[in-house]
């Protein structure tokens, strides 16, 4: 009880930090993470290290991807590509019917992708839609974002779900069968309907500022077709990448596509087609693209900073054996495995902000206690993890913040918005997979 309680504070602080003494998130996180490993006995000559290693841990993945994310974005928005698409689902669709048009483009940009990912590939459309419709953005924001979150929580490839059914051993085409008919009414609810409701309670005061769509009157705008196509790209390449394994090509072609599907190098290939049609095609000279780049890049550094601080903070929760203190108060209850391995995923997910941390730990900790159990569904099982592990996203987690930062929210305004649509996505799921539990 110990360990909960400096946990609570330590989150607590972060919450005051930024909205009473107005620090910067990344200060407010960094004394936090300091506040945390102090109390929790965690030795001093280890808080540093930890920490640093926690800032690397997550930078290291992210901070290319994010990078060359808001190029891209950048770049769709500053050529118009990102009204073009705006415009051909407002024509397309209609104002009342764009949520729903977000939740499926959030939900299929999402199946190959990284959330993180998925999100700065989605965002600049999310804001271009919500410049040409004039609509809250919430109303066109969160349905994406939900199809992006419940993807990425439940449905292979993603890491995840994949780790858990090596260690659940579990059939992966019933996991994915499974999956998707959990993850659809799941997105829904969450999504659409959730937006539907709290937009109209919810009116962020800020604009967004890391993506600035410009007035385009006048201007030569690129085609739809090659809209579509400079924003799909990734996910194209990243969609090799998942298959390549099963298509039994040569070996040397396999590495080839996984390595042109990775996240970093599919931005990368997507930034410079975009440089030449977005670019170079519509008269904007090598000058320009540069300072698009440099425009771009310099408020991606507050972001970076305030992701790795949360990176830290997940580390020093990590080191300091609050993951492990919930695992064991949740292994003496007696609930049935699917209960328990949601109830598990969810604690650690809120302890330390990972949603694949919770998904591979919980999955850990049940794995051995089903091992003499009869009548067990492990399928299930994965998805009821899957589920656990995306309740309740705050402080310590890096969706947290660049839901906040791209959508332009205020901390209060993320957690009446993200914080919510995460915890619904989470029990939704779960309700699903006991109902699904009944018949298969």
């Amino acid at each position: 009880m110990y360990h909960l309680l400096i946990t609570l504070i330590a989150i607590i602080i972060v919450i005051l930090g930024v909205s009473w003494f107005k620090w910067h998130a990344f200060i407010s996180l960094t004394v936090a993470s300091i506040f945390l490993a102090i109390f929790s006995g965690l030795s001093m000559d280890k808080i540093v290290s930890g920490y640093e290693t926690g800032v690397g841990n997550v930078l290291g993945h992210l901070v290319g991807i994010l990078a060359l994310g808001t190029i891209l974005g950048k770049m769709m928005a500053e050529s118009g590509a990102g009204l073009k698409i705006a415009d051909f689902f407002v024509r397309s669709f209609g104002v009342k019917k764009l949520p729903w048009a977000m939740l499926l483009a959030g939900f299929i940009i999402g199946l190959p992708v990284f959330f993180e990912v998925g999100i700065l590939i989605v965002l600049p459309l999310v804001i271009s839609i919500h410049k040409t419709s004039k609509q809250n953005i919430l109303l066109i924001g969160l349905p994406a974002i939900a199809g992006l979150s419940i993807v990425h929580g439940l449905v292979p490839p993603h890491p995840g779900a994949i780790a858990a059914i090596g260690i659940y051993n579990a059939d992966l085409g019933k996991v994915l069968i499974y999956s998707l008919i959990v993850a659809i009414p799941s997105a829904i609810i969450a999504g659409p309907l959730f937006a539907k409701w709290v937009h109209k309670r919810v009116i962020p005061e800020g604009e967004p500022e890391l993506i600035k769509i410009n007035n385009m009157e006048g201007k030569k705008l690129p085609s739809t077709g090659i809209s579509f196509f400079i924003i799909l790209l990734p996910v194209i390449l990243m969609l090799f990448s998942a298959l390549a394994p099963y298509l039994k090509l040569a070996d040397s072609l396999t590495k080839f596509f996984i390595f042109i599907g990775s996240p970093l190098i599919a931005l990368l290939i997507s930034c410079f087609v975009a440089f030449y049609f977005l670019g170079i095609r519509q008269g904007v000279d090598k000058k320009g693209i540069k300072q698009y780049t440099e425009e771009c890049l310099l408020p991606v550094g507050s972001i970076i900073l305030i992701i790795g601080a949360g990176g830290g903070f997940k580390q020093l929760l990590i080191d300091s054996g609050v993951g492990n203190t919930i695992a064991q108060m949740s292994q003496h209850l007696s609930l049935s495995p699917l209960v328990l391995a949601f109830m598990i995923a969810g604690l650690i997910r809120i302890a330390t902000g990972s949603a694949t941390v919770a998904l591979t730990t919980a999955a850990g900790i049940v794995s051995p206690i089903i091992q003499h159990m009869t009548g067990v569904n492990v399928e299930l099982l994965v998805i009821a993890t899957g589920a656990g592990s995306l309740i309740c996203s705050h402080v310590n987690d890096a969706g947290f913040w660049m839901v906040k930062e791209y959508l332009g929210l205020s901390v209060k305004e993320t957690f009446k918005t993200w914080t919510v649509l995460e915890t619904i996505l989470s029990l939704v799921a779960f309700g699903m997979t006991l109902v699904l539990n009944m018949f298969v």
